[in-house]
């Protein structure tokens, strides 16, 4: 791949004595969506975290364009432009959709255009804008964790199972908000168990198991190689979708 925008290389990360990552080699092209795919408990959600620093590599070398960030403290590799959506949402729940929203505009007020764009992809947050977070639904929450990470402009979005649990409808919502982020131009690295999802947004693919990469290449090739599914997952998209 040409020019990533985020390239991983060599990459160990132990959690107490555990050896999760394994050597990751991973680069992330610029403009579009790289998947992260394998089954539960392989290192993907610890690649998101080693990535944006809330667990530091023991080895290994994490570039983001073209810059050193491995012993980058968290908050730097945010200002650097590195956007970061948690499996577990990450919301304050005592707080309203404004605060959350505003805290997350790190470089200033929440600007007005963006906030409107941001009502365009998820509706229910100008519903509910004055209202407190923990009293949202569950798919309501994704949205606005999500959308705590659009808030400003990023050059990378790290994404962790952002449909995990939702109903069709919202999964329909949130995968029409991910379309208009990368229409416009953004670098996206997801995870995702949802194959239907990982199918409608993803370009490149990368599968892990055992705290490796195993394979990388286009999610076009990937969707339609049941074989290939098979042999790498031990599982059929087609089956899935």
């Amino acid at each position: 791949m040409s020019d990533p925008i985020l390239s991983l290389s060599g990459v160990c990360t132990d959690i107490a004595q555990y050896h999760i990552l394994q050597g990751v080699d991973l680069e992330v092209g610029r403009g579009g969506v790289t998947m992260l795919l394998g089954r539960n408990g392989v290192g993907k959600t610890t690649t998101l975290r080693t990535v944006i620093g809330h667990w530091q590599a023991r080895a290994g070398s994490i570039r983001f364009d073209g810059q050193e960030i491995t012993r980058m403290p968290t908050p730097d590799r945010a200002r650097a432009g590195i956007g970061f959506v948690p499996e577990d949402m990450g919301i304050f729940s005592g707080l309203t959709v404004e605060e959350n929203m505003t805290l997350a505009a790190a470089s200033g007020p929440l600007d007005t255009a963006r906030r409107d764009w941001l009502f365009s992809v998820f509706p229910p947050l100008r519903t509910f804008w004055r209202s407190a977070a923990g009293t949202l639904s569950g798919g309501q929450k994704q949205m606005l964790s999500i959308a705590r990470a659009m808030a400003e402009e990023r050059r990378l979005y790290l994404i962790d199972e952002p449909t995990k649990g939702l109903a069709p409808a919202i999964i329909s919502t949130m995968v029409g908000a991910l379309r208009e982020l990368k229409s416009q131009g953004a670098s996206i690295l997801m995870v995702e168990q949802n194959f239907a999802v990982a199918k409608a947004l993803g370009d490149q693919v990368a599968v892990m198991e055992d705290g490796c990469i195993i394979w990388t290449g286009a999610m076009a090739d990937l969707a339609a190689d049941a074989a290939l599914q098979e042999r790498l997952m031990g599982l059929s998209m087609e089956v899935e979708a």
